[in-house]
């Protein structure tokens, strides 16, 4: 994983294009003499430096973040998030370059509070249509050290830059957009079973969510979790209560024992945490 998140803008780039011009040239200088741009490395990292539009020609559309979804991260292992995108820029297309970043504002290393670039330089193929490309850019994130100091869980934003075959640079820092969510955890016990009909039952639980800082599961605090509960015989859920997680993500609430079935807690998620469901718990009822 490439962390980029700038650190100092450089003297002379083009506003708006800190993140790509300050960060990611000189990795794609070199990748655009190995896809044989008509520049050399360093003419073609020069006029990348200060483009003649800030905007530039390439166009980038159909963008898709992780196939749509969110992007959930616990707290260890690798997660391998995939970007496909078209390219399209009738000079053609000699190298794409894709970051994932959080903040308010590219043009400013102060409105930027998180970046995560890729291993390798995104894949990009011409399709039949001369002039437009399809790109593939692959973000291995690791929690651990990727996300640790680097951002917060929340909305992030996918910033492409590109350079056509005369090396002239363009870029749109909000293309799409993702949610990146702290993974969350959930568990559902009912006691005592089995129970006789008709009396009381305790539920307890505990919803938990993942800590990037450090690297461990802790408790979810004052979030609404719902109680449900399903017949032996059926397969459908439905909604007893809705219960709050204590000072310490601990859930605990009673209810009546009227037929044998299962017991779970649901969490719908919130902005930055995954939702979670608990396994069902059985309860004999005698």
């Amino acid at each position: 994983m490439r962390i980029r998140v700038a650190a100092a803008a450089v003297s002379g780039v083009v506003s708006g294009a800190v993140v790509l011009s300050a960060l990611a040239l000189p990795v794609a200088a070199q990748a655009a003499e190995r896809t044989g741009a008509a520049a050399g490395p360093t003419s073609f990292a020069s006029k990348a430096v200060q483009p003649r539009d800030s905007l530039g020609n390439t166009k980038f559309s159909r963008a898709v973040i992780n196939g749509g979804k969110d992007i959930v991260l616990g707290t260890t292992g690798t997660k391998s998030v995939t970007v496909t995108y078209t390219a399209t820029d009738s000079n053609g297309v000699a190298l794409t370059e894709a970051f994932l970043w959080q903040g308010t504002d590219s043009s400013t290393t102060d409105g930027i509070t998180g970046g995560l670039g890729t291993d390798d330089d995104p894949d990009c193929t011409e399709t039949a249509t001369q002039g437009t490309y399809t790109c593939k850019a692959v973000f291995n994130i690791h929690p651990a050290t990727d996300m640790k100091d680097n951002g917060v869980a929340g909305t992030w934003k996918l910033f492409l830059g590109a350079w056509d075959l005369y090396a002239n640079a363009s870029y749109n820092d909000d293309v799409a957009t993702a949610a990146i969510k702290k993974a969350s955890t959930l568990t559902a016990n009912a006691t005592p079973e089995p129970v006789k009909k008709g009396k009381t039952i305790t539920v307890t639980g505990k919803l938990a969510r993942a800590n990037w800082s450090t690297g461990k599961y802790a408790g979810y605090v004052s979030q609404p979790v719902k109680l449900q509960f399903r017949k032996k015989s059926s397969s459908a859920y439905t909604t007893l209560k809705t219960v709050r997680t204590n000072s310490t993500g601990v859930l605990k609430t009673t209810t009546k024992a009227t037929v044998d079935g299962y017991y779970r807690y649901v969490f719908a998620g919130t902005a930055t945490t995954a939702a979670a469901t608990a396994p069902g718990d059985f309860v004999d009822v005698r």
